[in-house]
């Protein structure tokens, strides 16, 4: 059960990160060449896990006063939101 989960999360994260801001800015601090590669990695890594330990802290503060059917609601029509933003915006 525990590497399903692990699996869902992790795809789930990885295509939201494909393509993102984040990503892009990875990209152009390893376009230059002056910078590292490892460096450029090892910063965006660290933090995107101290971004995603940001998000399971403040999770877990949040689900013990609103209820977890209510916050997978709000995350879907979020989710849904950014969406629709994003095609809107892109014409």
């Amino acid at each position: 059960m525990e590497m399903k989960l692990f699996f869902t999360i992790f795809l789930t994260v990885f295509l939201a990160e494909l393509g993102d801001k984040t990503q892009m800015a990875t990209l152009l601090f390893a376009s230059e060449a002056k910078n590292p590669k490892f460096i450029v990695f090892a910063a965006s890594a660290s933090a995107l896990i101290l971004t995603s330990a940001v998000g399971v802290f403040i999770g877990s503060l949040v689900s013990s006063y609103v209820n977890t059917k209510y916050l997978s609601w709000c995350a879907g029509i979020a989710f849904i939101v950014i969406g629709v933003w994003t095609i809107v915006s892109s014409h």
